[in-house]
């Protein structure tokens, strides 16, 4: 009796520890979820922070406003870039590592007060840098070049918050060991989770650079180090700087196989092209780097080549699989869906009016046809000298880390609600029509200071006028109107960007509470055949579709090469107009 009775209370201690979604029917561990809650409500925190400073950096350089003067636009430049780079981006992709582990594998998460010690780790650190910057004597940008130096505690809050991020990487890879060890998946992990682990690999590199490069520039802050090199600096801050990107690449490419698979039950075309293709972003990715250092005196030729015009294609060949992977298997399952007539039914009737749907496809688009495509312009050494600290590099930004990275995480977010918060997004209206207001919002900044830093406006001067420099210069018209324009789509995009915290934060505390009945009701407009089907398990479950026609798909991927190709070329003709020959 007291064997049966101890081995009842270890049944009924483990099912207290779990429960089941309603509509994954995946076994969602409690303690996993609290965090993955704690984290998503970190990261709406900072991206408000740094979308207001995002606002304010617009407003200025808009020169029929001008707002701040040039000591205020720097303090808000600095906070922008680090709550809106790695605060808000990072915290949410903690919360998908522990989904894409703990949930997508149905096991119990690794040391889950250990990921606890993480997250305040890491919430300490993002506070400690933000309330350095507004001490007023660390506003040295998101780059923190030295010579210039900031106040000990900026450069220790990254720190702290970069060992806590390494916390939850480590907690993530533990559980990993765990879900394997306790045998409760099947066969490889879901391509989900795939995604999770490159995240998690170059986030490991991102970390590593961070703190290689941060602990001397911190104690030469403090007086015990005398002299830090600049070019060296740069060299290897840039593996945390841009690397930090990359793991929002992998990220986001990770969420829009999630959001398609349990909005439209679809499955990758070929599970082994896809891990391919982030297998690439493992091996070549973080080369992206070099195209911040393609100007630099001190740098080989040989280097800057090596590392951008030739290995580095061999990361966009990962992000060009997946540009026809993604929207291939969404056309897949839209027609098995019954969508099959002519060649874009199956797009045309999409969910549009879900905003899970709706911000992972525009997020899709944009990154690729805004963000792929000026990325690999910079990347190309002898164009790059074009845009090399111009607007065109934190234009190239918005492509990827707000119309791409930043519009998917706000997509995802309307799953997460119902699924982990399990409460229904209140305002539905709003909420529909809040990805295509920040989407194009970001996309209008992003085309903008392409725009403008083609034409050779400064990345980090705070007024196209020059009115305080020596030596002054005059901007084409151009050049204002692509400045005017630009507060003009951050305007919008904050319109869109706020809809997102009152609906996200008003959902937590209002919302109606998710129930077995209204589970698949609350995830919003999917396809009947989905529906009917009690909802899609899909997201952790394995491909394996097969060859299929995907005329539309075929068309799609057809424009991105004429227009990849065109944009290509046309910056060469730039190119052999800068210094003409008599």
């Amino acid at each position: 009796m007291a064997t049966a009775s101890g081995e009842l209370g270890i049944i009924g201690g483990i099912a207290a520890r779990f429960r089941t979604c309603p509509v994954t029917r995946l076994r969602v561990d409690l303690a996993a979820e609290r965090l993955i809650k704690a984290n998503a409500v970190a990261a709406v925190v900072f991206l408000a922070i740094g979308g207001l400073m995002g606002l304010l950096v617009a407003l200025t350089r808009w020169p029929a406003v001008h707002l701040l003067d040039s000591e205020a636009f720097y303090q808000v430049l600095t906070l922008h870039g680090l709550n809106v780079l790695l605060f808000w981006i990072i915290f949410f992709e903690i919360a998908i590592l522990y989904f894409a582990s703990a949930v997508l594998l149905n096991c119990r998460l690794a040391t889950p007060r250990l990921a606890w010690a993480g997250f305040g780790l890491m919430v300490m650190g993002a506070l400690l840098t933000d309330w350095a910057v507004l001490q007023g004597d660390s506003s040295v940008m998101f780059t923190s070049y030295v010579p210039m130096q900031a106040s000990p505690n900026f450069y220790l809050g990254l720190i702290l918050f970069a060992v806590g991020a390494l916390v939850g990487c480590a907690v993530f890879f533990g559980t990993l060991v765990i879900a394997r060890e306790e045998r409760t998946y099947e066969g490889s992990v879901p391509l989900v989770t795939f995604g999770a682990i490159t995240a998690a690999i170059i986030a490991v590199f991102t970390i590593a650079s961070g703190a290689i490069i941060l602990i001397p520039t911190w104690l030469w802050s403090l007086g015990y180090i005398g002299h830090i090199d600049t070019l060296m600096y740069k060299l290897v801050w840039w593996g945390m700087g841009h690397s930090s990107q990359q793991i929002n690449v992998s990220a986001h490419v990770a969420v829009w196989y999630a959001i398609a698979a349990i909005l439209l039950g679809a499955k990758p075309l070929s599970e082994k092209v896809s891990r391919t293709a982030f297998f690439l972003y493992i091996l070549f990715l973080q080369l992206a780097c070099a195209h911040h250092l393609l100007v630099e005196p001190g740098l080989s030729a040989e280097w800057k080549v090596f590392n951008t015009s030739y290995a580095l294609y061999l990361a966009v060949l990962g992000s060009m699989i997946h540009g026809m992977t993604v929207p291939g298997s969404i056309e897949a399952a839209q027609r098995r869906n019954g969508y099959v007539h002519g060649m874009f039914e199956w797009l045309r009737k999409a969910p549009w009016d879900n905003p899970a749907f709706a911000g992972m496809f525009l997020s899709l688009v944009m990154f690729g046809f805004i963000g792929g495509i000026s990325g690999v312009v910079l990347g190309t050494e002898q164009l790059n000298i074009m845009m090399h600290n111009t607007l065109y590099v934190p234009g190239h930004f918005h492509g990827t880390v707000v119309a791409g990275t930043t519009l998917a995480f706000m997509a995802l977010t309307y799953l997460v609600l119902p699924l982990i918060f399990r409460r229904r997004v209140i305002w539905p209206t709003l909420a529909k029509w809040q990805p295509y207001l920040f989407g194009i919002g970001a996309a209008g900044i992003s085309l903008f200071m392409l725009g403008a830093g083609t034409l050779g406006v400064p990345r980090r001067h705070w007024d196209i006028t020059l009115s305080d420099a020596i030596l002054s210069f005059d901007f084409q018209p151009a050049a204002y109107l692509m400045l005017g324009l630009n507060g003009l789509f951050a305007l919008l995009a904050t319109v869109g960007g706020i809809l997102y915290v009152l609906v996200t934060v008003g959902t937590v505390l209002f919302g109606e509470k998710v129930t077995e009945e209204n589970a698949l009701a609350a995830l919003g407009p999917m396809p009947a055949r989905v529906a009917e089907a009690g909802g899609s398990a899909q997201v952790g479950r394995h491909g394996g579709e097969g060859l299929v026609h995907l005329p539309g798909t075929y068309v799609l991927v057809g424009v991105f090469f004429v227009a990849f190709a065109l944009y290509y070329f046309v910056n060469w003709k730039y190119l052999s107009e800068l210094w003409p020959i008599s």
